[in-house]
């Protein structure tokens, strides 16, 4: 007999720690009738569990096919964190793939998005940031030499703003972004692991230290169906 008691989010939790832990994207779970069996509950239990397990984005439903393990899939929000920071919110492992750094001379354009003088020396980076080894971001950032110095020289395979702070001091507090829709080319789908021209954000970005320094300055391309940002927006005092 079902026991009325247990309520959806103790079934949420059998759920994650039996199946989804052990599970990989795509695989997919036993009916709704099989885990009502399984854990002595009601189906009712069962589906509401399965509610708060898509909500929180583990899983994700087909009508008539049925429930799946989500792939990763991540939400920026409003306050200020990094795409490490993010993807551990989300109980996944963060990663980059280094496609190209080197270090350059600032022309009139970069100059200007960075703060500097034209001839400055400045580092750029591509890299692949990743999600549990799923390629979520592919990300091209510039940065001032003489803010960073020898910064092209570190191990960048891992959180750039961790690096920042624990070599340079430096704690980004700031940023100021765009973001668009755009298709992604055929080099870029390939990085990404998605069909050409597949859905995405691009998003640019110039970030301050906390002194209000330039930092950094970056252009990146998010895929569209595993990220998204939010905001939240307040209406000015008097505006009815």
């Amino acid at each position: 007999m079902a026991r009325q008691s247990v309520k959806p989010r103790e079934v949420r939790s059998l759920i994650e720690s039996q199946f989804i832990a052990t599970m990989q994207p795509a695989d997919v779970l036993p009916s709704e009738r099989n885990l009502a069996e399984l854990f002595g509950v009601a189906r009712v239990t069962v589906r509401g569990a399965l509610k708060l397990l898509e909500a929180d984005g583990l899983l994700r439903s087909a009508p008539g096919v049925g429930t799946f393990v989500a792939a990763p899939h991540v939400s920026n929000t409003p306050a200020l964190s990094s795409f490490s920071q993010d993807v551990r919110a989300r109980g996944w492992t963060p990663g980059s793939r280094v496609l190209d750094r080197r270090m350059a001379t600032a022309d009139i354009g970069v100059a200007h998005d960075l703060g500097v003088e034209p001839g400055a020396e400045y580092y750029e980076l591509r890299r692949v940031r990743l999600a549990d080894d799923v390629p979520l971001c592919v990300e091209h950032i510039l940065l001032p030499v003489a803010l960073v110095p020898g910064l092209i020289d570190r191990p960048l395979d891992r959180s750039l703003y961790q690096v920042l702070t624990e070599h340079y001091g430096i704690r980004i507090s700031r940023h100021d972004r765009r973001i668009s829709a755009t298709n992604l080319d055929a080099a870029t789908a390939a990085l990404l692991c998605v069909p050409e021209r597949s859905a995405a954000l691009y998003v640019t970005q110039q970030s301050y230290d906390q002194h209000g320094r330039r930092v950094e300055c970056g252009r990146s391309l998010y895929r569209g169906d595993r990220y998204d940002f939010s905001t939240v927006t307040y209406a000015q005092a008097g505006v009815a």
